[in-house]
């Protein structure tokens, strides 16, 4: 008598050439193997079948499992409780009273304070599926959780809420943990530039006038671009005309695109103090074009930590991405 209750059942024997190995399996999902262990050996999602040489492959079933639990994880939800309802959905629902109907499955959305892998906090739950996805290096989950986000919650507010916070999350890891995470970092900054580029309409772009536009341009020397592009992204969505210099503009050139586009404003981005230049903002604002007696400037604009210390006078702080957006709204509807 076995006191442990019956072994388990033998798996089935496939051909040699039969299913896919962990290693196939991870490249198809953009995951990495050792996520797939990690979630055979916990919850008991792993493969269910073995070659007559021995070895473990996974069938569609399984792989049909293990999308699912992709899925789920993608969108938020823990991958314990994932694991509990894929589980539960292979094995079928039981049945419901006469009468009563089956409750219907937990929303991915809210916000969460759930334990995760980043140090995310109080967030929404978006973040953290964002977030899990970026770990395990899940490009094809990122794209869709981006994009979802964008179409969900508009520009701003897809930023403020959802790629924002696990942006500065990945960036208080790496900070902490040496050279870790930098793949990770960079998988989602590379995911997250891509959709807010798709988010701008390119017809916007393409025709509008470059007089009396939006000028966005990150200080010399100044690599962040992401807020930028969030912003150029909102006002693309909003149809107002915007030009992107990118990064580290030398002063040169930012000088000389503002004489030639005379743009409304110029939107400033330096993410340390050490390169954010008021001489270069005095000078910006001083700039002025057209015939005498009309002669006018930009407004300027200041974004990043950057200016903490050194914001010129006569120009303009905005709070956020929605307070950039109002801001220049205002100023292209009275230029």
């Amino acid at each position: 008598m076995n006191p442990t209750g019956p072994p388990p059942p033998t798996p089935p024997a496939l051909p040699g050439d039969a299913g896919l190995t962990t290693g196939v399996l991870a490249r198809r999902l953009g995951v990495s193997p050792m996520t797939l262990r990690s979630w055979d050996r916990r919850y008991g999602i792993g493969p269910t079948a073995r070659t007559e040489g021995g070895h473990r492959r996974w069938t569609a079933a399984d792989v049909a499992t293990v999308e699912e639990m992709c899925r789920l994880t993608a969108t938020g939800v823990p991958p314990a409780d994932a694991a509990r309802a894929v589980l539960a959905a292979a094995a079928g629902p039981p049945p419901a009273p006469e009468g009563v109907a089956a409750p219907a499955p937990p929303s991915p959305t809210g916000r969460s304070r759930a334990a995760g892998a980043l140090p995310l906090g109080d967030v929404r739950q978006e973040c953290r599926g964002l977030a899990r996805a970026a770990v395990r290096l899940d490009a094809p989950a990122l794209e869709k959780q981006l994009t979802a986000a964008v179409e969900r919650l508009g520009v701003v507010g897809a930023w403020q809420e959802v790629m924002a916070p696990t942006l500065h999350a990945v960036g208080r890891r790496w900070a902490s943990s040496g050279d870790q995470y930098v793949e990770v970092e960079h998988l989602l900054a590379w995911h997250v530039s891509t959709v807010l580029r798709r988010s701008a309409p390119s017809v916007v772009s393409a025709t509008s006038p470059a007089t009396g536009c939006v000028l966005l341009a990150c200080v010399p020397g100044e690599q962040h671009t992401l807020p930028l592009e969030a912003l150029h992204a909102a006002l693309g969505r909003e149809g107002l005309p915007v030009r992107m210099l990118g990064a580290a503009v030398p002063a040169e050139a930012l000088d000389a695109a503002v004489r030639r586009l005379g743009p409304v404003a110029v939107v400033l981005w330096a993410q340390e103090s050490a390169r954010a230049s008021p001489a270069l903002v005095r000078h910006v604002a001083g700039t002025r074009w057209g015939m005498k007696g009309a002669r006018r400037g930009p407004a300027v604009l200041l974004g990043g930590p950057g200016w903490n210390r050194s914001q010129p006078q006569g120009v303009l702080r905005p709070g956020g991405l929605a307070q950039a957006v109002e801001a220049l709204r205002a100023l292209c509807a009275a230029g």
